[in-house]
């Protein structure tokens, strides 16, 4: 059957799922097994949602699953309603970024609503992947990103739980919100650098809180960088250490000279764009 033969059942399917729930609030409905019309009602729907997404149909598919969940949360299936939910996200992502967001919320309230924060963080690091590359809305990406953390400190997830605030470190240095980067880069980098596995990263965390650190203020930078190579040896002999050490130094030397101005700073910031592009070419 071709996808416009899916479509047409799925929409009769939705019809009489329609019907079912309709009869099933009369009187005699009630009576007389009311909520097994319901139930076969809610199969229908899911049915059906899934004809639409073989028709491509997200919108459609979508509105089919959202009406699953709120059979089988008036059923109290709340796992169900939940399952129900993200589906109608996910299809509507591809329609209508603001109803998938809407949908995610109400499987989240369910989740956590019954103590699954783990998964509830899942669906938080989706909706911030929503206002990331669909809306462009950085500072609500920000929030959900920063909301998974908590969640997944609270299980102990600790390691989810620095992937998500990674992201809003990197995201509030773009915002320039520097206070905000380095305190959350320092965290991760103390708390990685006694990790066997991890410690690795840690000097990357460091050098990236140095860098904001710089932006700030040059003094300061200066002394972070030492409270780092106290804190964590290795950061001494890495090459972002040696890196931030002659940066610093060819920066206070030329600033001594002749101030930084904005046309310098946009020329230098050029040619090391032209630099990484004859790299590329020598590849």
């Amino acid at each position: 059957m071709d996808n416009s033969g899916k479509e047409k059942e799925a929409i009769q399917l939705m019809a009489e799922a329609d019907k079912k729930v309709k009869s099933s609030g009369s009187f005699l409905g009630g009576m007389f097994g009311g909520n097994h019309k319901v139930e076969e009602a809610c199969e229908m729907y899911a049915r059906a949602a899934n004809m639409f997404k073989m028709a491509k149909n997200w919108s459609a598919a979508g509105n089919a699953f959202c009406q699953a969940a709120r059979i089988h949360m008036q059923l109290q299936n709340k796992h169900d309603s939940a399952t129900s939910y993200v589906d109608a996200g996910n299809a509507f992502k591809k329609a209508d970024p603001q109803e998938a967001i809407k949908c995610l919320n109400a499987a989240i309230d369910i989740y956590t609503d019954m103590g699954r924060f783990t998964i509830a963080a899942k669906h938080h690091i989706t909706i911030a992947e929503v206002y990331e590359s669909e809306l462009v809305d950085i500072e609500k990406a920000i929030a959900h990103y920063e909301q998974a953390a908590d969640y997944y400190k609270g299980e102990e997830s600790n390691s989810s739980a620095n992937k998500c605030l990674l992201k809003v470190a990197s995201y509030s240095a773009q915002l320039e919100q520097y206070p905000k980067a380095i305190e959350i880069y320092e965290q991760v980098g103390t708390n990685t650098m006694d990790n066997p596995l991890l410690k690795y990263s840690a000097k990357e965390y460091f050098f990236k809180a140095s860098l904001c650190h710089f932006i700030v203020d040059e003094l300061n930078a200066k002394l972070a960088v030492g409270k780092y190579e106290e804190m964590f040896p290795a950061f001494s002999d890495s090459r972002e250490c040696k890196l931030l050490k002659v940066c610093y130094d060819t920066v206070k030397e030329f600033d001594s000279i002749s101030r930084l101005d904005q046309w310098h700073t946009t020329m230098l910031l050029r040619i090391k764009k032209t630099i990484q592009g004859d790299e590329g070419d020598l590849k």
